[in-house]
């Protein structure tokens, strides 16, 4: 299910950005149910002189009682995106589990997905560029708009590094997203950032973390900072607690959505 683009080889760890990163206006709102015209959701200016490496995520939840082949085909069309110039990488499928709670301390939200869609820019344009794509506009309108309750979407700038390699087949995903409690206390996101980074340190089979600010507030439900935890497989995922990393920061957390997804064999 997974389309691979050839890309040469690239660093595997992300971390923030040191730059201040402007969040986007409100009035952008990727899969807004009645999408506005190309000129009311222009980004914010971002400096692109490197490459940021951008992540984009969507959580779809599928209606009950869905023909499984519309759900199929709604894949199918989002997967067909990855043909888009811009898109580096995208797969997408079924979650394999969403807000497992294994911990009473952190506050797990009732949220609840069925599907992760996640691709990656070179940089913020690059992702309006999709975003503004009349083929993209198709698929979410014609496949996805009629079938879903609801989505959840983040997009972050992960730093002015390369992008990392496509993920392969059977390669799996972590997804967290954290509300807090300040929002405007930057010592205090720093020291979030610190906990999600420090992953990689403290769990061996961790491929590698992607972190950052979210940059498109409309559709994130109040959540403000999005990490991706990759492992080699399934089994690597699956012996790491969810709340990992979380624990030392759980007194600043209002709410947390975690998602787990592998990404699709062909």
């Amino acid at each position: 299910m997974m389309s691979l683009r050839t890309c040469p080889s690239f660093s595997l760890t992300f971390s923030p950005s040191n730059k201040q990163v402007k969040k986007l206006s409100p009035s952008f709102k990727p899969y807004n149910q009645s999408p506005p015209s190309r000129s009311s959701i222009k980004m914010s200016s971002i400096s692109t002189n490197h490459s940021q490496g951008v992540e984009h995520i969507v959580l779809f939840k599928v209606k009950e009682n869905t023909e499984s082949s519309k759900v199929n085909a709604m894949v199918n069309e989002l997967q067909s995106l990855v043909t888009i110039e811009q898109v580096r990488h995208l797969t997408v499928g079924p979650l394999q589990q969403n807000n497992k709670i294994t911990s009473t301390t952190i506050p797990f939200s009732d949220l609840s997905y069925t599907h992760l869609f996640h691709s990656r820019y070179d940089s913020t344009e690059d992702l309006q560029t999709y975003i503004d794509h009349p083929n993209h506009l198709n698929v979410v309108r014609g496949f996805c708009f009629p079938i879903c309750d609801n989505l959840f979407v983040v997009d972050w700038v992960a730093g002015d590094v390369a992008l990392p390699p496509h993920p392969s087949p059977g390669t799996a995903f972590r997804v967290s997203f954290l509300k807090l409690k300040d929002e405007e206390n930057s010592k205090l996101k720093e020291e979030v950032f610190r906990a999600v980074r420090g992953i990689k340190e403290s769990v061996g089979e961790v491929s590698y973390v992607s972190c950052g600010e979210n940059i498109t507030p409309a559709r994130a439900k109040g959540f403000s900072i999005a990490s991706l935890v990759v492992f080699p497989g399934r089994r690597e995922m699956e012996l790491v607690d969810p709340s990992e990393g979380l624990v030392k920061v759980k007194e600043h957390l209002e709410s947390v959505v975690v998602v787990d997804y592998v990404v699709p064999l062909k």
